[in-house]
């Protein structure tokens, strides 16, 4: 996948029209599903029951999953989401790059 947890990214498309242009942190990947859950995009209602004295019971608010297809990296030095490509240093490390400047990320 082109993402990974903990990355900032913008929503392009996809849940609501609302989320559209959205920025948020990678909270959590599924690779196999191509999903991903953004913080704060996507939210759903979830009705809880109380399972014991510490839970919280009630209606509570939950971020629902998206299309990892949906969402681009954020660059910080370009200001906007960007495409990237991954590419193999002089070390023999793989990292991320910005497919706009050429930035690498982590």
């Amino acid at each position: 996948m082109h993402i990974k947890t903990g990355d900032t990214v913008v929503v392009i498309s996809g849940a609501r029209q609302k989320d559209k242009n959205a920025k948020g942190k990678i909270l959590k990947v599924f690779p196999k599903t191509d999903r991903v859950i953004v913080e704060g995009v996507n939210i759903r209602k979830k009705a809880l029951k109380p399972q014991g004295s510490n839970t919280q019971s009630g209606i509570i608010d939950q971020e629902g999953s998206i299309h990892a297809s949906n969402v681009l990296l954020w660059c910080e030095k370009c200001g906007k989401g960007v495409r990237t490509g991954n590419k193999i240093l002089n070390d023999g490390k793989k990292v991320r790059y910005c497919k706009h400047c050429g930035e690498t990320f982590e």
